[in-house]
Protein backbone atom coordinates (compact mmCIF):
# COMPACT_ATOMS: atom_id res chain seq x y z
CA UNK A 1 0.00 0.00 0.00
CA UNK A 2 1.48 3.01 -0.93
CA UNK A 3 1.00 6.67 1.25
CA UNK A 4 -2.11 9.00 0.85
CA UNK A 5 -0.18 12.01 1.82
CA UNK A 6 1.12 14.50 -0.69
CA UNK A 7 2.97 13.72 -4.27
CA UNK A 8 6.20 14.89 -2.38
CA UNK A 9 5.99 12.13 0.58
CA UNK A 10 8.84 10.04 0.48
CA UNK A 11 7.85 6.30 1.20
CA UNK A 12 9.18 4.96 4.50
CA UNK A 13 10.94 1.46 5.34
CA UNK A 14 8.45 -0.67 7.73
CA UNK A 15 8.69 -3.92 8.80
CA UNK A 16 7.28 -6.70 6.76
CA UNK A 17 3.42 -7.31 7.12
CA UNK A 18 2.98 -3.60 7.95
CA UNK A 19 1.17 -0.85 5.72
CA UNK A 20 3.03 2.21 4.34
CA UNK A 21 2.58 5.34 6.40
CA UNK A 22 -1.12 6.88 6.02
CA UNK A 23 -1.46 8.06 10.03
CA UNK A 24 0.69 10.49 11.90
CA UNK A 25 3.41 8.27 13.02
CA UNK A 26 3.67 7.55 16.97
CA UNK A 27 -0.28 7.16 16.81
CA UNK A 28 -2.48 4.23 17.79
CA UNK A 29 -3.83 4.91 13.88
CA UNK A 30 -0.29 4.28 12.90
CA UNK A 31 0.07 0.96 14.54
CA UNK A 32 -3.27 -0.08 13.69
CA UNK A 33 -2.82 0.11 9.94
CA UNK A 34 -0.28 -2.41 10.28
CA UNK A 35 -1.91 -5.37 8.87
CA UNK A 36 0.13 -8.08 10.77
CA UNK A 37 -0.59 -6.28 14.31
CA UNK A 38 -4.22 -5.10 13.86
CA UNK A 39 -5.08 -9.24 13.58
CA UNK A 40 -2.77 -10.09 16.50
CA UNK A 41 -4.09 -7.49 18.16
CA UNK A 42 -7.87 -8.77 17.76
CA UNK A 43 -6.53 -12.39 17.88
CA UNK A 44 -4.72 -12.11 21.12
CA UNK A 45 -7.91 -9.64 22.46
CA UNK A 46 -10.43 -12.86 21.74
CA UNK A 47 -8.12 -15.37 23.65
CA UNK A 48 -6.96 -12.69 26.62
CA UNK A 49 -11.13 -12.59 27.47
CA UNK A 50 -11.27 -16.43 27.64
CA UNK A 51 -7.87 -16.32 29.89
CA UNK A 52 -9.34 -13.90 32.23
CA UNK A 53 -12.97 -15.46 32.16
CA UNK A 54 -10.95 -18.77 33.59
CA UNK A 55 -8.36 -16.86 35.55
CA UNK A 56 -11.46 -15.01 37.52
CA UNK A 57 -13.23 -18.64 38.07
CA UNK A 58 -10.17 -20.28 39.14
CA UNK A 59 -9.58 -18.17 42.04
CA UNK A 60 -13.48 -18.50 43.24
CA UNK A 61 -13.16 -22.07 42.57
CA UNK A 62 -9.96 -22.67 44.48
CA UNK A 63 -11.73 -20.32 47.49
CA UNK A 64 -14.94 -22.59 47.44
CA UNK A 65 -13.32 -26.19 47.78
CA UNK A 66 -11.07 -25.20 50.83
CA UNK A 67 -12.03 -22.08 51.70
CA UNK A 68 -8.51 -21.58 52.36
CA UNK A 69 -6.03 -18.99 51.15
CA UNK A 70 -3.05 -20.66 50.98
CA UNK A 71 -5.26 -23.01 48.43
CA UNK A 72 -5.78 -20.23 45.90
CA UNK A 73 -2.05 -19.55 46.64
CA UNK A 74 -1.38 -22.77 45.56
CA UNK A 75 -3.46 -22.43 42.44
CA UNK A 76 -2.24 -18.93 41.64
CA UNK A 77 1.09 -20.54 41.66
CA UNK A 78 0.16 -23.42 39.34
CA UNK A 79 -1.04 -20.48 37.12
CA UNK A 80 1.50 -18.32 37.07
CA UNK A 81 4.54 -19.99 38.87
CA UNK A 82 6.02 -21.25 35.42
CA UNK A 83 6.78 -17.83 34.38
CA UNK A 84 9.14 -17.41 37.21
CA UNK A 85 10.71 -20.94 36.81
CA UNK A 86 11.01 -20.60 33.01
CA UNK A 87 10.92 -16.97 31.48
CA UNK A 88 14.58 -16.74 31.41
CA UNK A 89 14.89 -20.13 29.56
CA UNK A 90 11.53 -19.33 27.14
CA UNK A 91 13.61 -15.67 26.59
CA UNK A 92 16.02 -17.76 24.65
CA UNK A 93 14.15 -19.77 22.80
CA UNK A 94 12.48 -16.16 21.75
CA UNK A 95 15.79 -15.31 20.51
CA UNK A 96 16.41 -18.91 19.02
CA UNK A 97 13.48 -19.73 17.47
CA UNK A 98 10.71 -18.94 15.02
CA UNK A 99 8.72 -17.06 17.17
CA UNK A 100 5.27 -17.43 14.95
CA UNK A 101 5.80 -21.57 15.43
CA UNK A 102 6.18 -21.16 19.23
CA UNK A 103 3.76 -18.63 19.47
CA UNK A 104 1.20 -21.07 17.75
CA UNK A 105 2.26 -24.01 19.49
CA UNK A 106 1.93 -22.67 22.66
CA UNK A 107 -1.88 -21.58 22.66
CA UNK A 108 -2.87 -25.25 20.99
CA UNK A 109 -1.23 -26.65 24.22
CA UNK A 110 -3.44 -24.13 25.94
CA UNK A 111 -6.21 -24.92 24.32
CA UNK A 112 -6.16 -28.67 24.81
CA UNK A 113 -5.46 -28.36 28.24
CA UNK A 114 -8.35 -26.11 29.21
CA UNK A 115 -10.79 -28.63 27.53
CA UNK A 116 -9.16 -30.97 29.87
CA UNK A 117 -9.39 -29.18 32.74
CA UNK A 118 -13.03 -28.37 31.21
CA UNK A 119 -13.95 -32.11 31.93
CA UNK A 120 -12.20 -32.46 35.34
CA UNK A 121 -14.12 -29.43 36.61
CA UNK A 122 -17.20 -31.19 35.22
CA UNK A 123 -18.98 -32.22 38.75
CA UNK A 124 -19.56 -31.09 42.19
CA UNK A 125 -16.18 -32.10 43.64
CA UNK A 126 -13.12 -31.42 41.11
CA UNK A 127 -10.04 -33.30 42.73
CA UNK A 128 -8.01 -30.64 43.58
CA UNK A 129 -4.42 -31.91 42.65
CA UNK A 130 -5.11 -32.76 38.89
CA UNK A 131 -6.73 -29.32 39.00
CA UNK A 132 -3.50 -27.72 40.36
CA UNK A 133 -1.63 -29.90 37.84
CA UNK A 134 -3.75 -28.83 34.62
CA UNK A 135 -3.50 -25.38 35.74
CA UNK A 136 0.58 -25.76 36.01
CA UNK A 137 0.76 -27.30 32.07
CA UNK A 138 -1.69 -24.07 31.30
CA UNK A 139 1.00 -22.18 32.55
CA UNK A 140 4.03 -23.56 31.44
CA UNK A 141 2.86 -22.80 28.12
CA UNK A 142 1.91 -19.46 28.73
CA UNK A 143 5.40 -18.88 30.39
CA UNK A 144 7.25 -19.89 27.42
CA UNK A 145 5.06 -17.91 25.03
CA UNK A 146 4.84 -14.76 26.43
CA UNK A 147 8.65 -13.45 25.44
CA UNK A 148 8.09 -14.25 21.73
CA UNK A 149 4.53 -12.60 21.99
CA UNK A 150 6.36 -9.61 23.01
CA UNK A 151 9.87 -9.74 21.20
CA UNK A 152 7.30 -9.81 17.92
CA UNK A 153 6.41 -6.31 18.61
CA UNK A 154 8.75 -4.54 16.83
CA UNK A 155 8.64 -6.82 13.90
CA UNK A 156 4.40 -5.68 14.07
CA UNK A 157 5.01 -1.81 13.94
CA UNK A 158 8.19 -0.77 13.99
CA UNK A 159 10.22 1.30 16.37
CA UNK A 160 8.10 4.38 15.35
CA UNK A 161 4.98 2.94 16.58
CA UNK A 162 6.36 0.70 19.80
CA UNK A 163 4.63 3.14 22.31
CA UNK A 164 1.48 3.53 21.21
CA UNK A 165 1.36 -0.66 20.49
CA UNK A 166 2.49 -1.15 23.82
CA UNK A 167 -0.24 0.94 25.42
CA UNK A 168 -2.42 -0.68 22.78
CA UNK A 169 -1.91 -3.92 24.02
CA UNK A 170 -1.87 -2.85 27.78
CA UNK A 171 -5.03 -1.23 26.90
CA UNK A 172 -6.77 -4.69 25.47
CA UNK A 173 -5.18 -6.78 27.83
CA UNK A 174 -6.75 -4.93 30.89
CA UNK A 175 -10.05 -4.72 28.88
CA UNK A 176 -10.15 -8.57 28.61
CA UNK A 177 -9.30 -8.11 32.39
CA UNK A 178 -13.19 -6.31 32.79
CA UNK A 179 -15.53 -8.06 30.15
CA UNK A 180 -14.05 -11.84 30.89
CA UNK A 181 -15.28 -12.01 34.27
CA UNK A 182 -17.99 -9.77 33.60
CA UNK A 183 -18.98 -12.80 31.14
CA UNK A 184 -17.73 -15.32 33.66
CA UNK A 185 -19.58 -14.06 36.43
CA UNK A 186 -22.94 -12.61 35.27
CA UNK A 187 -23.68 -14.36 32.22
CA UNK A 188 -22.77 -18.06 32.90
CA UNK A 189 -22.06 -17.65 36.62
CA UNK A 190 -18.62 -18.86 38.66
CA UNK A 191 -20.90 -22.18 39.94
CA UNK A 192 -20.59 -23.36 36.04
CA UNK A 193 -16.32 -23.85 35.56
CA UNK A 194 -16.50 -26.52 33.15
CA UNK A 195 -18.47 -24.04 30.78
CA UNK A 196 -15.98 -21.56 31.68
CA UNK A 197 -13.20 -23.64 30.78
CA UNK A 198 -14.38 -24.78 28.17
CA UNK A 199 -15.01 -21.75 26.57
CA UNK A 200 -11.27 -20.37 27.13
CA UNK A 201 -10.09 -23.55 25.01
CA UNK A 202 -12.23 -22.35 22.23
CA UNK A 203 -11.08 -18.72 22.44
CA UNK A 204 -7.32 -19.61 21.67
CA UNK A 205 -8.66 -20.82 18.24
CA UNK A 206 -8.48 -16.68 17.36
CA UNK A 207 -4.86 -16.31 18.38
CA UNK A 208 -3.65 -19.22 16.56
CA UNK A 209 -5.87 -18.08 13.13
CA UNK A 210 -4.72 -14.41 13.51
CA UNK A 211 -0.56 -15.42 14.08
CA UNK A 212 -0.82 -18.50 11.32
CA UNK A 213 -2.71 -16.27 8.88
CA UNK A 214 -0.73 -13.30 8.61
CA UNK A 215 3.27 -12.02 7.50
CA UNK A 216 5.79 -10.83 9.65
CA UNK A 217 9.58 -11.36 10.49
CA UNK A 218 9.43 -14.17 12.96
CA UNK A 219 12.61 -15.36 12.80
CA UNK A 220 15.15 -13.98 15.68
CA UNK A 221 18.58 -12.31 14.75
CA UNK A 222 20.78 -15.38 13.43
CA UNK A 223 23.29 -15.41 16.48
CA UNK A 224 26.23 -17.76 17.21
CA UNK A 225 25.67 -17.92 21.12
CA UNK A 226 25.23 -21.16 22.97
CA UNK A 227 21.91 -21.43 24.75
CA UNK A 228 23.29 -20.78 28.14
CA UNK A 229 25.76 -17.94 26.65
CA UNK A 230 22.81 -15.98 25.59
CA UNK A 231 20.79 -16.33 29.25
CA UNK A 232 23.87 -15.08 30.69
CA UNK A 233 23.97 -12.33 27.91
CA UNK A 234 20.55 -11.08 28.74
CA UNK A 235 21.16 -10.76 32.34
CA UNK A 236 24.56 -8.93 31.44
CA UNK A 237 22.68 -6.71 29.17
CA UNK A 238 20.07 -6.32 32.02
CA UNK A 239 22.84 -4.94 34.47
CA UNK A 240 25.40 -2.85 31.94
CA UNK A 241 22.00 -0.60 32.04
CA UNK A 242 21.47 0.92 35.31
CA UNK A 243 17.61 2.03 34.18
CA UNK A 244 16.93 -1.18 32.60
CA UNK A 245 18.35 -2.78 36.47
CA UNK A 246 16.21 -0.32 38.18
CA UNK A 247 13.16 -1.18 36.31
CA UNK A 248 13.37 -5.12 36.88
CA UNK A 249 14.31 -4.63 40.26
CA UNK A 250 11.43 -2.13 40.63
CA UNK A 251 8.57 -4.47 39.04
CA UNK A 252 10.07 -7.72 40.90
CA UNK A 253 9.46 -5.96 44.27
CA UNK A 254 6.15 -4.65 43.36
CA UNK A 255 4.92 -8.03 42.08
CA UNK A 256 6.33 -10.42 44.78
CA UNK A 257 4.18 -7.89 47.96
CA UNK A 258 2.12 -5.44 46.61
CA UNK A 259 -0.35 -7.78 44.17
CA UNK A 260 -1.06 -10.57 46.25
CA UNK A 261 -4.68 -8.74 46.65
CA UNK A 262 -5.67 -9.23 42.94
CA UNK A 263 -5.72 -12.92 43.35
CA UNK A 264 -7.47 -12.61 47.19
CA UNK A 265 -10.62 -11.08 45.87
CA UNK A 266 -13.25 -13.63 46.19
CA UNK A 267 -12.79 -14.00 50.23
CA UNK A 268 -12.04 -10.54 50.29
CA UNK A 269 -15.92 -9.67 49.01
CA UNK A 270 -16.72 -12.60 50.61
CA UNK A 271 -15.83 -11.84 54.33
CA UNK A 272 -14.40 -8.67 54.43
CA UNK A 273 -17.27 -7.00 52.23
CA UNK A 274 -19.99 -9.37 53.38
CA UNK A 275 -21.37 -9.87 49.84
CA UNK A 276 -21.88 -12.69 47.24
CA UNK A 277 -20.02 -13.88 44.25
CA UNK A 278 -21.86 -10.89 42.44
CA UNK A 279 -20.03 -8.57 44.41
CA UNK A 280 -16.96 -10.50 43.70
CA UNK A 281 -17.84 -10.39 39.76
CA UNK A 282 -18.16 -6.15 40.57
CA UNK A 283 -15.36 -5.38 42.58
CA UNK A 284 -13.01 -7.76 39.80
CA UNK A 285 -14.40 -5.88 36.99
CA UNK A 286 -14.03 -2.53 39.13
CA UNK A 287 -10.06 -3.38 39.28
CA UNK A 288 -10.03 -4.49 35.53
CA UNK A 289 -11.72 -1.30 34.00
CA UNK A 290 -9.30 0.90 36.24
CA UNK A 291 -6.06 -1.08 35.20
CA UNK A 292 -7.54 -0.82 31.54
CA UNK A 293 -8.64 3.41 31.91
CA UNK A 294 -4.71 3.45 32.94
CA UNK A 295 -3.23 1.66 30.21
CA UNK A 296 -4.87 3.85 28.00
CA UNK A 297 -4.33 6.93 30.11
CA UNK A 298 -0.72 6.32 29.35
CA UNK A 299 -0.95 7.05 25.71
CA UNK A 300 -3.49 9.71 26.00
CA UNK A 301 -4.06 12.10 27.96
CA UNK A 302 -0.22 11.19 29.93
CA UNK A 303 1.27 10.52 26.90
CA UNK A 304 3.47 14.16 27.52
CA UNK A 305 4.02 13.32 30.91
CA UNK A 306 7.55 11.91 32.18
CA UNK A 307 7.45 8.07 32.19
CA UNK A 308 9.79 8.19 34.85
CA UNK A 309 7.81 10.70 36.81
CA UNK A 310 4.32 8.43 35.89
CA UNK A 311 6.06 5.05 37.19
CA UNK A 312 6.72 7.13 40.87
CA UNK A 313 3.42 8.84 41.00
CA UNK A 314 1.04 5.93 40.13
CA UNK A 315 3.43 3.80 42.80
CA UNK A 316 2.60 6.29 45.22
CA UNK A 317 -1.34 6.56 44.12
CA UNK A 318 -1.31 2.80 44.00
CA UNK A 319 0.05 2.50 47.55
CA UNK A 320 -2.70 4.83 48.82
CA UNK A 321 -5.72 3.48 46.75
CA UNK A 322 -4.40 -0.53 48.21
CA UNK A 323 -4.88 0.76 51.88
CA UNK A 324 -8.02 2.46 51.41
CA UNK A 325 -9.15 -0.72 49.46
CA UNK A 326 -8.11 -2.98 52.27
CA UNK A 327 -9.90 -1.41 55.20
CA UNK A 328 -13.53 -1.37 53.23
CA UNK A 329 -16.40 -3.21 54.76
CA UNK A 330 -19.24 -2.87 52.30
CA UNK A 331 -18.88 -3.49 48.45
CA UNK A 332 -19.71 0.60 47.26
CA UNK A 333 -16.56 2.26 48.67
CA UNK A 334 -14.99 -0.99 47.83
CA UNK A 335 -15.94 -0.47 44.28
CA UNK A 336 -13.99 2.85 43.63
CA UNK A 337 -10.85 1.95 45.85
CA UNK A 338 -10.92 -1.28 43.37
CA UNK A 339 -11.14 0.89 40.32
CA UNK A 340 -8.76 3.71 41.79
CA UNK A 341 -6.04 0.67 42.37
CA UNK A 342 -6.58 -0.42 38.96
CA UNK A 343 -6.09 2.51 37.17
CA UNK A 344 -2.25 3.32 39.23
CA UNK A 345 -1.41 -0.56 39.00
CA UNK A 346 -1.54 -0.07 35.24
CA UNK A 347 0.14 3.32 34.99
CA UNK A 348 3.10 1.96 36.50
CA UNK A 349 3.25 -1.28 34.67
CA UNK A 350 2.91 0.47 31.60
CA UNK A 351 5.23 3.21 31.89
CA UNK A 352 7.83 0.85 33.16
CA UNK A 353 7.07 -1.31 30.04
CA UNK A 354 7.72 1.63 27.52
CA UNK A 355 11.05 2.37 29.39
CA UNK A 356 12.14 -0.81 28.83
CA UNK A 357 10.89 -1.80 25.80
CA UNK A 358 12.66 1.73 24.53
CA UNK A 359 15.96 1.21 25.77
CA UNK A 360 16.74 -2.95 25.26
CA UNK A 361 18.47 -3.89 21.94
CA UNK A 362 16.67 -5.74 19.34
CA UNK A 363 19.52 -8.24 19.61
CA UNK A 364 18.81 -9.38 23.33
CA UNK A 365 15.17 -8.12 23.10
CA UNK A 366 13.98 -11.37 24.23
CA UNK A 367 16.10 -12.58 26.57
CA UNK A 368 15.37 -9.12 28.43
CA UNK A 369 11.76 -8.94 28.28
CA UNK A 370 11.66 -12.75 29.24
CA UNK A 371 13.54 -11.24 32.76
CA UNK A 372 10.72 -8.98 32.51
CA UNK A 373 8.32 -11.81 32.62
CA UNK A 374 9.89 -13.48 35.27
CA UNK A 375 9.82 -10.42 37.71
CA UNK A 376 6.78 -8.86 36.47
CA UNK A 377 4.08 -12.38 36.24
CA UNK A 378 6.22 -14.12 37.97
CA UNK A 379 7.03 -13.38 41.14
CA UNK A 380 3.22 -12.78 41.58
CA UNK A 381 2.18 -16.55 42.42
CA UNK A 382 5.45 -16.09 44.46
CA UNK A 383 3.74 -13.15 46.51
CA UNK A 384 0.64 -15.51 46.63
CA UNK A 385 2.13 -18.27 47.60
CA UNK A 386 3.52 -16.86 50.87
CA UNK A 387 1.09 -14.88 51.55
CA UNK A 388 -1.86 -17.32 51.44
CA UNK A 389 -0.94 -18.72 54.92
CA UNK A 390 -0.01 -16.05 56.41
CA UNK A 391 -3.88 -14.48 55.32
CA UNK A 392 -5.16 -17.63 56.86
CA UNK A 393 -2.87 -16.55 60.22
CA UNK A 394 -3.45 -12.55 60.40
CA UNK A 395 -6.47 -11.64 58.38
CA UNK A 396 -6.66 -10.80 54.50
CA UNK A 397 -6.17 -6.78 55.44
CA UNK A 398 -3.10 -6.62 57.13
CA UNK A 399 -1.51 -8.62 54.16
CA UNK A 400 -3.15 -6.23 51.47
CA UNK A 401 -2.01 -3.43 54.11
CA UNK A 402 2.19 -4.15 53.45
CA UNK A 403 2.06 -4.36 50.38
CA UNK A 404 0.48 -0.77 49.87
CA UNK A 405 3.86 0.07 52.14
CA UNK A 406 6.29 -1.70 50.10
CA UNK A 407 4.56 0.52 46.91
CA UNK A 408 5.13 3.51 48.83
CA UNK A 409 8.72 2.57 49.50
CA UNK A 410 9.03 1.96 46.20
CA UNK A 411 8.51 5.75 45.06
CA UNK A 412 11.89 6.36 46.76
CA UNK A 413 13.59 3.67 44.88
CA UNK A 414 12.38 4.24 41.39
CA UNK A 415 14.04 6.94 40.10
CA UNK A 416 14.25 6.22 36.46
CA UNK A 417 14.97 9.56 35.14
CA UNK A 418 18.18 9.34 32.18
CA UNK A 419 20.31 12.52 32.61
CA UNK A 420 19.75 15.26 30.05
CA UNK A 421 16.47 13.71 28.86
CA UNK A 422 13.65 12.91 31.70
CA UNK A 423 10.45 13.44 28.74
CA UNK A 424 8.70 11.63 27.69
CA UNK A 425 9.38 8.11 25.75
CA UNK A 426 6.20 8.38 23.34
CA UNK A 427 4.67 10.96 21.15
CA UNK A 428 2.40 12.83 22.79
CA UNK A 429 -0.49 12.34 20.44
CA UNK A 430 -0.70 7.90 21.00
CA UNK A 431 -4.29 7.79 20.74
CA UNK A 432 -5.21 10.51 18.12
CA UNK A 433 -7.00 9.06 14.81
CA UNK A 434 -5.43 11.67 12.61
CA UNK A 435 -5.17 10.75 8.54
Amino acid sequence: MTSQGSASSTPELRPEGTAARRFTPGTAASALSSHAFRWIFLGTFASNIGTWMQNFTLGALADQLTGKAWFIGLVTFAQLGPTLLLSPIAGVVADTYDRKRTMITCAAFQAVFSGLLAWQSVGDRPDEITLVALVFVIGVAGAINAPASQATLPALVGRGDLGPAISLNSAQMNTSRVIGPLIAGLLIGVDHPATIFAVNGLTYLFVIASVALVEFDSKPTAQQERPLARFRSGIAAARADPILSRVLVTVSVYSLCSLVFIYQMHPFAIRNLHGTSRTFTIVFSCFGFGAAVGAISVGTILANRSRPLMTRLGLGGFAVALAVFSFQTSPGPAYVAAFVTGWCYFVVITSLSTILQERVDDEVRGRVMGLWMLGWAGLVPVGSLVGGPIIDLVGLTWVFLFGAIVAFALVFYADLRIADDDGPVMPPDVLMLEP
